[in-house]
């Protein structure tokens, strides 16, 4: 009887929706009657500015000598990889960086774009690749000048001078100027004397420091005539040719991580180590032979920067590193929840594929929504990059701008990492929690990407400070009656975006009104007003709190700067999120497909409500949404992830992964095959009227 109280006797009126169960959706367009993407064109969308790249590197790594090997013991792994460094090298995919003197293509923009795609072949080569030319190479070539580069970048780009990057200590990681490893200039010798004069200074965490390295490039307070000229460069041997660490030199092994064990991170200290004069990195700052410092750069603040901006490249390759390897577990997700059924309507019709459930829609469809934003973003974010690095749009206000994208988008899209392969391994049940499914590595694999390049709410920090300056810069000389002005109307203002992409549109009260639908409500033009306004108020709202700080000491302003911290790090995420927002519309407003701009207007509008509801209690609080219309988001989200779900399978489709890039068996076909074994399996069995009666059955004579 319990079992009555739940399901329906009453047989099926409605094809679409067995009774007791979940309802039977049409699995794709053309049961929908609905236009279909264009699957290519999308996916040259994906892959972006450098698609031909993308696609020159996924060639390469269909390659079983590239994938990672689960489960295999930490020791052999990092031989795997250090094999797969040099099979790369033989492929020129170490090449692309670097000047066309040393035997490099000058490309910086595709470098990125190949580089990212390693992570489908396995995570721990896409990092040790990058710390030997994105971290260890660019730090010669970017801090470096001609004598560094003759002298070792050939070596580095054939990976016969494999490197370390020795930047974070034991005691400081992203609070770089203050590590405590110390470079002394000897001007009797024309030596720098590296030294750590502590435990906690210790660098640390450093990839091919526990083996393969034979230099680094160690960052030090330059010390020289008595005077701290604060953090440089300099390149440090390591080891001999057998192997072994040169005087003055010691280690340990970092040993197992959580994640990325093909990679041999360790820990470094130097006792007096003495280098030449010459090894000082010196393109923004030099020490003459009788100790004199030098620079082009005469604000200590800005040279720092301006050092650690020349290897922003890291926080955008894992920008888009992340973003692909959310992809891989999402097409695993959703292809397997397009096969897999389970539980029937109760009315001994067939089980249901787990896609057609309504919560499962709405688990992994804002999701993939999102990841689709990531990829339209990213590219701005690596177009932007490329404009820098190859000197076309080379001024200090674009690479400001630069800085301040990569560090407002890689810790939305690491954060994002770890959130949606959690889903979608849960989305898989059992089998997501299998290591042949690749979920649990990947997750393991890309932990670390959140505290990598700078922990996430530290980089969201410099953003939020980007966006109060840029902010402050609208009442420079402004007289009273303007501020006066502004104060009135600053909810219906126009306020600079402060990322060099684009204004921030009029911000909106929501009114509540009911004569219009939801849909029609917020569309495009609202949803921009909501996650723009949003960011306005918040960045305006932090300002004013923080203004009674300028009279006060430094201590008190500091406390009340602390006090507000956690907000000035929400509306810089928030900046995030509009951007990608703004990336993925730009992309939809390129399409010229009608169907496909159809379906991806649908994909961002889920994108752009997943925002809003996430952020409904703000938006409520602040009177920017009734509370009838807030609650009809959550509706409007439901109704469009229903209205996407038969195009799921070419969304996922269109991310262009081949079958050597996904090495899932649960999303090969093997899943389809055995659920269309079992159904023909039972079909037989009642077509032979040998197979058993449901006691239930029995119960209801």
């Amino acid at each position: 009887m319990a079992d009555a109280a739940v399901r329906s006797r009453k047989p099926a009126t409605n094809k679409r929706t067995p009774a007791g169960g979940a309802p039977t959706a049409p699995h794709s367009a053309a049961e929908a009657s609905d236009p279909r993407i264009d699957i290519a064109a999308v996916t040259d969308l994906l892959l972006g500015t450098w698609a031909e790249t993308r696609r020159e590197a996924r060639e390469m790594i269909k390659d079983s000598a590239f994938w990672k090997i689960e489960g295999q013991p930490m020791a052999e792994h990092r031989e795997r990889t250090l094999t797969q460094l040099h099979l790369l090298v033989e492929h020129g995919g170490s090449r692309r960086a670097f000047p066309a003197e040393f035997g490099g293509m000058g490309d910086n923009g595709a470098n990125i774009a190949g580089f990212m795609e390693l992570v489908l072949a396995d995570p721990s080569l896409q990092i040790k690749s990058g710390v030997q030319w994105g971290l260890f190479g660019s730090a010669v070539y970017q801090l470096g000048t001609q004598k560094h580069h003759d002298k070792w970048l050939r070596d580095i780009i054939d990976l016969s001078l494999p490197g370390a990057f020795a930047m974070t200590e034991t005691g400081h990681g992203s609070d770089v100027a203050a590590i405590g490893t110390t470079a002394t200039y000897d001007p009797e010798t024309e030596e720098f004397v590296i030294h750590t004069p502590f435990r906690g200074a210790w660098k640390d965490y450093l990839g091919n420091a526990a083996l393969h390295g034979k230099a680094a490039t160690v960052f030090a307070q330059l010390i020289t005539g008595g005077v701290n000229y604060g953090v440089h460069c300099f390149f440090v041997p390591l080891r001999d040719d057998a192997g072994d660490f040169l005087p003055g030199i010691g280690g340990e092994d970092d040993g197992v991580k959580g994640g990325l064990n093909g990679i041999d991170n360790g820990r470094l200290h130097f006792d007096h180590v003495r280098v030449p004069r010459e090894n000082l990195l010196n393109r923004y700052g030099d020490v003459a032979a009788d100790g004199t410092y030098s620079s082009d750069i005469p604000s200590p603040g800005r040279r720092f920067f301006t050092m650690l901006g020349a290897l922003v490249q890291g926080r955008v390759s894992l920008d888009g590193a992340a973003t692909t390897g959310t992809a891989l577990a999402l097409y695993i997700a959703l292809t397997y929840a397009n096969q897999r059924r389970q539980f029937d309507s109760g009315a001994g019709s067939s089980e249901v594929v787990l896609l057609d459930y309504g919560k499962h829609q709405r688990r992994l469809l804002p999701l993939l929504a999102q990841n689709y934003a990531q990829f339209f973003a990213n590219d701005e974010l690596l177009r932007t990059f490329d404009g820098v690095f190859s000197g076309r749009t080379d001024t200090p206000e674009e690479r400001e701008n630069l800085e301040t994208l990569a560090a407002a988008l890689k810790p939305l899209s690491t954060w994002n990492a770890l959130d949606t392969i959690q889903e979608a391994r849960e989305a898989c049940g059992g089998s997501g929690f299998l290591a042949e499914n690749r979920m649990v590595g990947l997750h393991q694999d890309l932990d670390v990407y959140v505290t990598f390049e700078g922990d996430n709410n530290v980089l969201l920090q410099l953003v939020g400070k980007r966006l109060l300056s840029d902010y402050a810069k609208q009442f420079k000389g402004a007289d009273a009656a303007t501020l006066a002005r502004f104060a009135v109307g600053q909810t219906a203002g126009r306020v600079f975006h402060g990322a060099g992409l684009r204004q921030l549109g009029q911000s909106v009260a929501d009114l509540g009104s009911t004569a219009r639908s939801v849909e029609f409500g917020l569309r495009e033009d609202q949803q921009h007003d909501l996650l723009a306004g949003r960011v306005q108020q918040m960045v305006a709202d932090v300002a004013g709190a923080l203004r009674p700080a300028a009279k006060l000491s430094a201590t008190e302003a500091a406390a009340i700067f602390n006090r507000h911290q956690a907000e000035l790090i929400e509306a810089a995420r928030a900046h995030g999120e509009l951007l990608q927002w703004e990336a993925f519309t730009d992309g939809v407003n390129r399409i010229e497909d009608a169907g496909t701009r159809q379906v991806l207007t649908w994909l961002r509008d889920l994108f752009g409500l997943h925002l809003i509801e996430k952020h409904l209690a703000w938006y409520l609080i602040n009177g920017r949404l009734s509370a009838q219309r807030g609650a009809s988001v959550s509706r409007y989200i439901d109704r469009l992830a229903a209205r996407l779900r038969p195009h799921a399978q070419d969304l996922v489709d269109a991310y262009g992964f081949a079958p050597e890039h996904v090495r899932a068996p649960i999303a090969s076909g093997a899943e389809l095959a055995r659920q269309t074994e079992a159904r023909e399996y039972y079909a037989a069995l009642a077509a032979s009227g040998e197979a058993p009666v449901s006691e239930k059955s029995l119960k209801k004579k």
